[in-house]
């Protein structure tokens, strides 16, 4: 009842916030796929990717399934595959499952924020990604992703690996019948609209992720909850009927003792 309450205030923050959070995208890609990448460094590729960074989201408590084991494992075979291909990649880690499941095992956690769901403000948002933006610029890190748990209904919830740094345009599928067949009218120019929106782009996305994330382990805790609830009737029905057969086997042997002590009595 508890996570279904919750669930209820964070869906509905998230439902209402994604349609923004997926128009913005669209908008900015359609941007970047019109102009020449070295208008921004934020969009420029590095010529050699040897630092990578990971913002994993995970959940702060148990209890709720296999939602956060999910979401573990997929970072961390993601993790080992980069790692294979020569690549060093350091973690942030939003939630207290991640942080204690990726330090004990060695990984380099460059930071860590834990209870801090339903208390984000877009302030705080900013401030990450100014961070991360100066670790790019500075060549600190060379390729920025973001893995967390996509609310995709209340039976499935789906790890999702997101690439926010550098920024690319769309493929030339999505350009020929989605993002690019789309047109717009820009004012000021398409060049100094996206040279303001692209840090912003990168706050809405994480925020996004937030959201997404923080319904999904509602919603797997309701799940996990619910279930529990039915094992535990269950349970309690089988022990109730495998009891009552114990007691009537009692019963009955005490009175077949009772009736065989009779029957000895007459015979005597």
């Amino acid at each position: 009842m508890v996570a279904a309450s919750k669930l209820r205030t964070t869906q509905g923050r998230m439902e209402s916030f994604e349609p923004y959070a997926s128009k913005f995208a669209e908008v900015l890609a359609n941007l970047a796929s019109r102009l020449e990448p070295d208008i921004h460094p934020l969009l420029l590729k590095k010529e050699k990717v040897s630092n990578i960074e990971l913002l994993h989201f995970s959940a702060d408590r148990g209890l709720c399934g296999s939602f956060n084991s999910h979401s573990l494992n997929a970072a961390e075979k993601w993790l080992k595959q980069k790692e294979s291909e020569g690549v060093h990649s350091s973690m942030t880690l939003i939630g207290k499952k991640g942080k204690d499941y990726f330090t004990k095992r060695g990984y380099d956690v460059h930071g860590s924020h834990t209870h801090i769901y339903g208390k984000v403000d877009i302030a705080f948002i900013n401030q990450m990604t100014r961070e991360f933006i100066d670790r790019f610029l500075s060549d600190g890190i060379d390729e920025l992703y973001m893995q967390y748990s996509r609310f995709i209904s209340m039976a499935k919830q789906t790890p999702t690996l997101v690439k926010l740094l550098p920024i690319e345009p769309p493929g030339e599928r999505e350009a020929e019948g989605g993002i690019g067949a789309a047109e717009y009218l820009y004012e000021p120019s398409a060049e100094g609209l996206l040279i303001e929106l692209l840090p912003k782009h990168i706050s809405v996305q994480i925020y996004n992720a937030f959201l997404q994330n923080e319904t999904s382990e509602h919603a797997a805790r309701m799940a996990a909850m619910d279930n529990a609830s039915k094992n535990c009737n269950e349970l309690v029905e089988s022990l109730t009927l495998v009891y009552n057969k114990a007691r009537q086997a009692a019963i009955t042997a005490e009175l077949m003792d009772i009736v065989g002590g009779a029957e000895a009595l007459k015979s005597a």
